[in-house]
């Protein structure tokens, strides 16, 4: 539980000042598609992050390798997702988009553990 709590902060951390960045640093750069693959990947960033802390929470009220699993399958997805959106979106490198359907079968994992363990 303290695990995906601290990494559920680090995370959430990083979507803010990542979105903030980009808000404002890279404003003229992400103008277009750019723009909004950087938004979604912040945006799942700040999903993914929320839900680390409450998996994690739920993990330390009712102990679950399903639950533990799904934290680090969510830290998973939002490092292959929105890291390679925000790649994606800064270079212009558009092979880096192979990437980030990965992320998304991460994120979609940990969801069915979720599931599987509130079962």
């Amino acid at each position: 539980m303290q695990t995906a709590l601290v990494l559920g902060a680090i995370f959430m951390f990083l979507a803010v000042a990542i979105g903030a960045f980009g808000a404002h640093a890279l404003k003229e750069k992400l103008a277009g598609d750019a723009g909004k693959n950087y938004g979604t990947g912040v945006l799942y960033h700040l999903i993914h992050g929320v839900a680390m802390i409450a998996v994690g929470a739920a993990a330390g009220v009712q102990p679950s390798s399903l639950l533990n699993t799904a934290v680090w399958l969510f830290a998973v997805g939002i490092i292959l997702f929105s890291g390679s959106l925000y790649a994606l979106s800064l270079t212009g490198i558009r092979k880096l988009g192979a990437v980030t359907p990965l992320g998304g079968l991460a994120f979609l994992a940990g969801w069915v553990l979720v599931a599987i363990a509130a079962l």
